[in-house]
């Protein structure tokens, strides 16, 4: 499906003296050649012990020792504002900011902020943190913020912010699609919120990929989903592929080129289309505030205070 490539390793810019921000799976790869293009960048984790072996083995392969981590976990609000802070307190600029974590279908559950797990995760978690990162991120442009969203999208007809937390409203797929239309319409109103500033905020389908993100399916349907999902991986991209669209959108100069702002890319660095309810900007709005009240209430009302200056 995805024959050919406008853009690999090699289209990456030098990004010495950029400050980048990634994940674990295949924001790995995205983290490691950034850093092998002189990036000084931190990888963010949930897990401390899978982190720093990362940061060890990405120090190791490019020769950078500006490799560092950063705990994260997205299942927790305070962590977020935690982490969000330590970074902060570094006096840092962000010139990249890279939200690709995420969860899969996985069995209904709530996060410790009491929000079903795949919204709290994949939305609610990225959105704060980006948030509380705006000022510096503002202040560092030209910078990018990239929002890894889905082909799932597409099969999500809105959000019915009611049924959230109803455990018999939607199956985990539902809520998968639900929580990556999210991604998009996170990165919409965002995009129009920083149309006068030069922070290009973009969102992408990375591809079907081989990680370790189908680890859920068998706690959703059971084990007799592992011969599919074993069958499936020889159709999927590796990660070193998967992360070629967020690198486009990270560093590509095109994305400055074109004034490329809330736009949606597919593998490989190639515009593609969303569906009805991801270009609805009103639903956008209505997302922004909900999150916003959301998180307000867990954290205060101050939480926001200095991030919209």
């Amino acid at each position: 499906m995805f024959n050919k490539k406008h853009f690999v390793f090699d289209n990456i810019p030098d990004l010495s003296g950029k400050v980048v921000f990634g994940n674990n799976g295949i924001g790995f790869v995205t983290v490691r050649e950034l850093a092998r293009k002189n990036a000084h960048v931190f990888i963010a984790s949930r897990n401390k012990e899978k982190g720093e072996s990362a940061v060890e083995q990405i120090k190791k392969e490019t020769k950078n020792n500006a490799v560092e981590f950063l705990q994260l976990d997205l299942q927790s609000l305070n962590s977020v504002k935690n982490a969000a802070e330590t970074f902060l307190a570094r006096n840092l600029p962000l010139h990249i900011l890279v939200n690709n974590a995420g969860i899969m279908a996985t069995p209904f559950e709530t996060t410790e902020d009491g929000i079903q797990d795949q919204f709290g995760v994949n939305h609610l978690g990225h959105f704060l943190f980006t948030i509380l990162l705006l000022p510096t991120i503002k202040v560092s442009a030209p910078s990018r913020i990239v929002n890894v969203s889905s082909l799932a999208h597409d099969r999500a007809k809105g959000i019915d912010f009611d049924k959230l937390n109803d455990p018999n409203a939607y199956t985990p797929f539902e809520r998968y699609y639900q929580a990556k239309l999210a991604n998009i319409l996170f990165t919409t109103e965002l995009a129009k919120r920083l149309a006068e500033t030069n922070v290009y905020c973009n969102t992408l389908h990375p591809g079907v990929i081989k990680t370790d993100l189908y680890g859920s399916f068998v706690s959703s349907f059971g084990s007799w989903i592992k011969p599919l999902v074993s069958i499936g991986t020889f159709f999927m991209l590796t990660p070193n592929d998967g992360a070629l669209t967020q690198l486009y959108c990270a560093t590509s100069p095109e994305i400055e080129e074109k004034n490329y702002r809330g736009k949606y890319f597919i593998p490989f660095g190639e515009l593609g289309q969303t569906n009805a309810p991801a270009k609805d900007e009103e639903l956008a709005k209505t997302l922004w505030n909900f999150s916003e009240k959301f998180i307000k209430e867990k954290l205060g009302d101050d939480i926001f205070s200095k991030c919209y200056d």
